[in-house]
Order: C-alpha cells, then structure tokens, then sequence
C-alpha cells in the first residue's frame, strides 16, 4: 500500500511572533543565503505579505518579487523586511574573538 503525503506550508505553521523570530534566528544561523531570503518570504506570508510589504516601506508585488526563488534582494530590503518581523540584523564572530 503506498504511503499517502501531502504538503505542508511551514507558513502555516508559525502561528506566533516568537514561532517567527524563532523560525528566523535558527535560520540565520543554518542556512545559506538564498535559504535565508526563502525563510524570510515564508515568514512574511505568516505574518501577511501586504502588512510586512507596508512596514518594509515597500509594494507587495516588489515584496513578493525581491523574496520569491531566484530573487535577489538588496540589503536594505533584507534588513527592513527583518525589522518588520520583529528582527534585527547583527554580525557575531564566527569562531569566538580573536585571541581568546
């Protein structure tokens, strides 16, 4: 008998800010680049693409675009699409402080 599987939209599934900020954190620390954009778009579908779109202080469509696969969005749009969920960017060393 095959096994039946059906999607599921992680969308979805991030029902809360902390859901989406923490979707994101591990993301950021996981993923390539291109993952993280995607996880972003995913995050914003949960949230609501028009109302991050709104507070990014860009259009849905430009939204949609910049975040869809094969986009590529500058860094501004990634910094204020991550404002708008809640999130800021930061740099940490990769292996501790040099020295120590």
């Amino acid at each position: 008998m095959p096994l039946k599987t059906s999607r599921v939209d992680i969308a979805e599934l991030l029902e809360t800010e902390e859901d989406i900020q923490e979707f994101l954190r591990a993301a950021a620390e996981e993923c390539t680049p291109e993952e993280f954009v995607h996880a972003l778009g995913t995050a914003a579908r949960a949230r609501g693409m028009t109302e991050v779109a709104r507070q990014a202080g860009v259009t849905r469509a430009s939204l949609y675009k910049s975040l869809s696969e094969g986009g590529n969005p500058q860094f501004d749009t990634i910094a204020r699409v991550c404002g708008a969920l809640g999130m800021k960017l930061t740099v940490t060393p990769k292996h501790g402080i040099a020295g120590t």
